[in-house]
């Protein structure tokens, strides 16, 4: 019989508490905004130390209303600079072209994280804001970048997609951003079948947020239903806004996920500290280092490798289906404007694996993939 596929993501759910809270709500007859949303965006914050916290769809919706609302406070304009990275899911960039600005791309260092040499070096005249990913949930050089937004007045954004529970000298990742923005799609360190959070550092974006996703309405529903007064049922709609705020259904399963994120965490990072053993010291394979003083979430462990595209046939051959977290951006259609601006990007590009990491696996899982990874790059050794 042959050995069981190792796959790069599987979630894990805890079946019996995730189903007893979504019950609560079907037996409540409340499944939309509030009600349990409220109660995770509490629970985020008393968790993270981030001051405010709004639950919406997707990290993705996060991210265009993080990039509406500063570019609204500000007054920018079409045509306005944003510096953001070329290692990444392509949703981080789609989003400044929802409110027309212009990503320019920087290029990477050892982390895969943003170089702060490079951002420095394309900051221009109309450059407005950095973007900053946390790519597999480490912090790489967020500080210096940090620094860097403050003493050029540049807002800063952190898309934080990969880093709950990223943690960095006692701090949750966030906390010093304009605006950081959190996933819990499905097969994130804290999942539910797809939700986000956007966490403003201003208490008057965050009020406004919430207006903004929700079709610019004032007052959100479960406020009308529950609210005391006799015109509680009353709203006025200010502006044209998205319908992108969560439900109770998906905040329910993330409060779950929640309770065991550190446990979890500590897990993956139990795993890597397994990976970084079997794989320390391999001539051809180079592992990607974690932020000093972080603790991070590790949502992904990556190594590069040459030949990678037949490196994983190799290992797909042995049962072990590994990703590719990311393609440099600049190789696609629409963003061919940045084709050859960052060379460390590309070639990370180039040669990125990540190898499956999740709750599932147990020792001797991560042993068969490191021994798989070594034998298909022997076979591609020179000679």
């Amino acid at each position: 019989m042959s050995e069981k596929p190792i796959h790069l993501f599987v979630p894990t759910f805890r079946v019996d508490e995730t189903l007893a809270a979504i019950r609560e709500c079907l037996e409540c007859g409340w499944t939309g905004l509030g009600f349990r949303t409220l109660d995770f965006e509490a629970a985020w914050r008393e968790y993270t130390g981030l001051p405010h916290a709004h639950f919406l769809t997707s990290a993705t919706a996060g991210l265009h209303l993080a990039w509406r609302l500063l570019a609204e406070a500000d007054g920018w304009k079409p045509g306005d600079e944003v510096i953001t990275t070329p290692l990444t899911f392509v949703s981080t960039n789609h989003v400044l072209l929802y409110e027309g600005l212009v990503p320019v791309f920087a290029d990477v260092d050892e982390t895969l994280c943003l170089d702060p040499a490079s951002v420095a070096e394309r900051i221009g005249p109309r450059t407005r804001a950095v973007c900053f990913v946390g790519l597999g949930g480490n912090p790489g050089r967020y500080r210096e970048i940090r620094d860097l937004c403050r003493e050029r007045g540049l807002r800063l954004v952190l898309d934080a997609a990969h880093m709950a529970g990223t943690w960095q000298d006692g701090v949750h990742a966030g906390g010093d951003a304009d605006v950081a923005v959190f996933s819990f799609q499905a097969v994130k360190n804290l999942p539910s079948a797809d939700a986000g959070m956007i966490c403003f550092s201003e208490e008057r974006l965050d009020a406004e947020v919430r207006k903004w996703s929700w079709l610019g309405i004032n007052k959100d529903t479960y406020s009308r239903t529950h609210g005391e007064g006799v015109y509680k049922w009353h709203y006025d709609v200010e502006h044209v806004g998205f319908k992108y705020h969560g439900n109770s259904i998906m905040a329910a399963i993330a409060l779950v996920a929640l309770r065991y994120l550190e446990e979890d965490n500590a897990r993956r990072r139990e795993l890597a500290d397994r990976y970084d053993r079997l794989l320390a010291g391999h001539p051809r394979i180079d592992r990607v280092p974690m932020a000093p003083g972080s603790v991070p979430s590790r949502h992904l462990y990556q190594v590069l490798v040459d030949e990678r595209d037949e490196v994983i046939v190799e290992l797909n051959r042995r049962g072990v289906y590994p990703g590719v977290h990311y393609r440099d951006n600049t190789l696609y259609r629409m963003y061919r404007h940045g084709e050859g601006t960052c060379p460390r990007a590309r070639r990370a590009s180039e040669r990125i694996v990540s190898l499956p990491l999740h709750l599932r696996l147990d020792e001797p899982d991560v042993d068969r993939v490191a021994a798989a990874l070594v034998e298909a790059v022997a076979l591609r050794a020179p000679g």
